[in-house]
């Protein structure tokens, strides 16, 4: 199934994936030949394992760090919140002008689904390393449980959006 993106340019699914199709023409108008640059507009299965590898490069030298500890016990809830929806504001812009900032219109859902699936990836494998190492006391305190893991999330998802991006 081709669909036109341009008068000229054509989008195809190739190898299961979506590709635009831009044609090389010469000076008389004659298609010489064809390129194909991927469209990674879709979330699929290999990007969410390199959002695990991205969300872990920062997350782990954070989550071993007494500052951030400290710092999920004493900041304010609404500054970790403030600091969540500021990740997800980054979060969007890049993976808009990565990803989506041509063909935008055509694909929000999946715009949608990318970034609440690096954020909500993240948040998953902070969680985890957090509770392996016993910083998240999620019986006793879970508000700070959940401040931790919030605040190491934050570069944690903007390693996870940054490590997507590479195809």
């Amino acid at each position: 199934m081709a669909l036109k993106k341009t008068p000229d340019e054509m989008i195809k699914r190739i190898g299961g994936y979506l590709h635009s199709v831009v044609p090389i023409k010469d000076a008389t108008g004659k298609v010489l030949d064809y390129t194909l640059k991927p469209l990674m507009v879709e979330f699929k299965p290999r990007d969410v394992m390199q959002v695990v590898v991205g969300a872990s490069l920062l997350s782990v030298p954070i989550a071993f760090t007494e500052e951030t500890w400290v710092l999920g016990r004493e900041l304010p809830l609404a500054n970790v919140i403030g600091l969540s929806a500021l990740s997800l504001i980054f979060i969007g812009l890049f993976v808009y002008y990565n990803f989506y900032r041509f063909t935008f219109r055509e694909h929000v859902w999946e715009f949608v689904k990318r970034v609440a699936g690096i954020y909500f990836i993240s948040l998953l494998v902070v969680a985890g390393l957090l509770t392996i190492i016993n910083k998240c006391p999620w019986t006793t305190d879970h508000v700070t449980a959940i401040k931790r893991v919030l605040i190491i999330a934050f570069p944690a998802s903007m390693s996870a959006a940054v490590s997507d991006s590479i195809k």
